[in-house]
């Protein structure tokens, strides 16, 4: 008979998964992994639960739990903790893994707007970022990136759902590629660049086909987007010359973030850095003239050599 202390042998059939838990999703090819290291070596790390009739549930090991019954344990080793009152489960589940890297962010998002509305219930008031921060053992900006995650369009909402569904080598979209579009597209739109919601709407939706059908693949390539859109402020590009390029994102899906960053920013940064040659070179030679120098012959070569290429440049 298990002994609700210490360490307790309780058979896999007995326990079952938190409700709460933020984890949502748990691949077949990571469970493979861990379930191999199981049968190898044995659960080297017990289980986290508290009992509830009939049964227990888990606060920490369900992935370890999964695995047991997969290869048909008789017994996992558990630490049976007190029951906590159902506010006190859901930010248990955030405080033991708080610290997983490998938690996916959406399902953590939905659990933490559950804690949210939970608390709201008991205090009689929402409770501020830092407080739900505090109640959930995560940073501001966590907190942040979460509501960020659902303020999305649920039809984003279900592509990424769809998508943690895959092993993690076979997904293309991530929670990033979606938040940074999203910011780039906000940023152009408030620069004038983008006149409306549906042209906001169709720039973001054109970049996530391009991580989606992997003509995109670095994820901080839309954030070139909010570069444009501080350009177009300083007058350092025209509003013209970034609606040119956005109208190619959105209308050419081979056509990536990159090449409308090199065609505007990069192409205005370069005249600019050349057009401080020129006026240093103009400069230069003054200076000469006024101090009265003679042109060696291997200047005189050089400044016609530049007067042929400043020629053809400029005819194009």
């Amino acid at each position: 008979m298990a002994i609700d202390t210490g360490i307790n042998l309780i058979a896999p059939d007995n326990l079952r998964p938190n409700p709460e838990n933020p984890r949502l999703i748990f691949r077949a090819d990571e469970l493979h992994l861990l379930q191999d290291s199981i049968k190898n070596q044995g659960i080297l790390v017990p289980l986290t639960v508290y009992r509830e009739k009939p049964g227990y549930v888990i606060l920490d090991g369900e992935r370890r739990w999964r695995c047991a019954l997969k290869l048909g344990l008789d017994k996992v080793p558990a630490i049976v903790q007190p029951k906590p009152d159902p506010l006190q489960n859901l930010m248990m589940m955030f405080a033991i893994h708080n610290q997983r890297r490998d938690w996916d962010p959406l399902p953590t998002a939905y659990k933490l707007a559950e804690l949210e509305e939970r608390v709201t219930v008991t205090w009689g008031r929402r409770p501020t970022e830092a407080e739900l921060g505090e109640l959930a053992s995560l940073s501001r900006g966590m907190v942040r990136r979460y509501k960020a995650l659902l303020a999305l369009p649920e039809d984003y909402r279900k592509e990424l759902m769809e998508e943690l569904r895959k092993p993690r080598e076979d997904q293309t979209l991530t929670v990033d590629h979606v938040l940074e579009a999203t910011r780039g597209a906000s940023a152009l739109a408030k620069r004038g660049v983008i006149d409306d919601a549906q042209g906001e709407e169709e720039l973001r939706r054109a970049v996530v086909n391009k991580f989606k059908s992997e003509i995109a693949t670095s994820t901080v390539e839309p954030r070139l987007l909010a570069r444009i859109a501080r350009a177009v402020e300083r007058d350092e590009v025209s509003r013209s010359t970034a609606r040119r390029e956005i109208r190619k994102i959105v209308s050419k899906p081979e056509y990536t973030v990159a090449q409308a960053f090199r065609n505007s920013v990069e192409a205005v940064d370069f005249s600019h850095q050349t057009e401080q040659l020129a006026d240093r070179l103009y400069a230069r030679l003054q200076e000469q003239e006024n101090e009265g120098f003679e042109p060696t012959e291997g200047l005189r070569q050089s400044l016609g050599q530049l007067n042929k290429a400043i020629r053809a440049f400029l005819r194009g």
